[in-house]
């Protein structure tokens, strides 16, 4: 493609993520499946772009506003060119050839010329969104600059050795020999982190199932359900199966996980991912759909050593890998997710052991889903009282960001039935 037909491409992509009611990944998909004949290397130049507009969301529509040009997905791509210092690449790609964008209007061209970059406010500036600004303030006190610049980067790629199959060690070598280096993450002992982009579907170490994608925040959710080998473990959200692997690598395959979830596609959809970890074994797979399995839970009362409850949540916690989600909220609202959370609990407090593990936690940063929603259980169920994580990442509840532990922003608690 030429720079210019990349350019119209990117301003399609950006107007229909600007209308779509579902998250911009899902939209980049629909699009270039739709447009086959596109290129690798040029997808990749369009999603690059796409994402690093979504960074700049806040910034671009500032800049707009104070240039007094319409705020449309055509003027934020020629905003966030312009922010690259490159006037004249505008000029020649905006010129009404086949496949490019329609050339310069008159308001257009004097936004070129006049263009200069103005002094952000400083929630514009982090792009922070105002919804959220008086709740992060609180959060982060004096730390909130730069714990929103960190998320404005994009996630480091990190990677969960399968500890049934490999060692860090060994992985590391493969990866290695396959042009992928990579370092120790340095809370989870099961991690490692890309040093840089890395593509892994080819990798001996990929295909093998000794390692899988995973941020190290995840790995660690996993990593504080204490998981033995002989137990058994509940992980009610289990969504795609990523913490369900993780803890069945800390298990050794010796004992039993069921996995549970409302989206029966999606759970039944990991088959593929235990199997090549070859974990399947010890695995129940009990989509929540079914209402055999919801009568299932029922009768599990005292059941389980470790239950794990990674609840919905806002998802603020996921931001610099989920831009989008800053500005637009495609499912329920926090007050319903709360709600959500809350009943989740109830659900599977009974089924815990006594001496067993109640394990909560959200991607979330918002203390009402975390800390307070916490709280709530405890008072109600005086059977459960909280164990102190007390590591070198975390006080009583472990709360992660990427400004201090370069990994999203995960939260949890770890309950003990008396």
């Amino acid at each position: 493609m030429k720079p210019s037909a990349r350019i119209q491409a990117v301003i399609e992509l950006m107007s229909r993520i600007y209308q779509a009611r579902m998250p911009m990944d899902n939209v980049c998909g629909d699009y270039f499946r739709q447009r086959r004949y596109i290129g690798s290397k040029d997808r990749a130049a369009i999603v690059e772009q796409v994402y690093d507009m979504m960074r700049m969301h806040a910034r671009l529509g500032y800049i707009l506003k104070q240039h007094t040009v319409p705020d449309t997905a055509r003027g934020r791509v020629i905003a966030h060119l312009l922010l690259e210092g490159n006037p004249q690449r505008i000029k020649d790609s905006f010129d009404g050839a086949k496949y490019a964008p329609e050339p310069l209007d008159t308001l257009e061209q004097k936004f070129v010329q006049e263009f200069s970059e103005p002094e952000y406010p400083e929630a514009v500036a982090v792009e922070c969104p105002p919804d959220y600004e008086e709740r992060l303030r609180a959060i982060f006190g004096n730390d909130f600059k730069e714990e929103m610049q960190a998320m404005l980067s994009p996630a480091t790629l990190d990677l969960r050795v399968n500890l049934i199959k490999s060692t860090r060690e060994k992985a590391q070598s493969y990866l290695v020999e396959d042009g992928v280096k990579t370092e120790f993450t340095p809370h989870s002992p099961w991690g490692l982190r890309c040093e840089t982009k890395s593509y892994l579907s080819k990798t001996r170490g990929f295909v093998k199932g000794w390692v899988e994608i995973q941020d190290e925040g995840s790995q660690l959710i996993a990593y504080l359900c204490g998981a033995e080998p002989g137990i058994q473990v509940l992980d009610y959200c289990a969504g795609g199966g990523g913490k369900t692997l993780a803890i069945a690598g800390a298990m050794q395959n010796k004992g039993r996980i069921v996995a549970m979830d409302l989206h029966a596609k999606r759970l039944m959809k990991s088959r593929e991912r235990l199997k090549k970890a070859a974990v399947t074994d010890i695995i129940e797979l009990r989509p929540l759909e079914d209402e055999k399995n919801k009568k299932w839970l029922k009768r599990q009362k005292g059941t389980f050593d470790v239950v794990l409850t990674d609840v919905p949540c806002s998802g603020t916690g996921t931001w610099r890998r989920n831009p989008d989600m800053r500005w637009h909220q495609y499912g329920p609202s926090i007050e319903e997710l709360i709600q959500v959370q809350a009943e989740i609990l109830e659900k599977v407090a009974n089924v815990v052991k006594p001496g067993g593990k109640l394990v909560y936690a959200t991607c979330s940063l918002l203390p009402e889903e975390n800390e307070d929603q916490v709280a709530r259980f405890l008072a109600a169920h005086e059977e459960f009282e909280l164990l102190p994580i007390n590591t070198e990442f975390a006080g009583d509840m472990m709360r992660l960001s990427p400004h201090q532990h370069q990994t999203d922003g995960f939260f949890t608690a770890v309950m003990v039935r008396k």
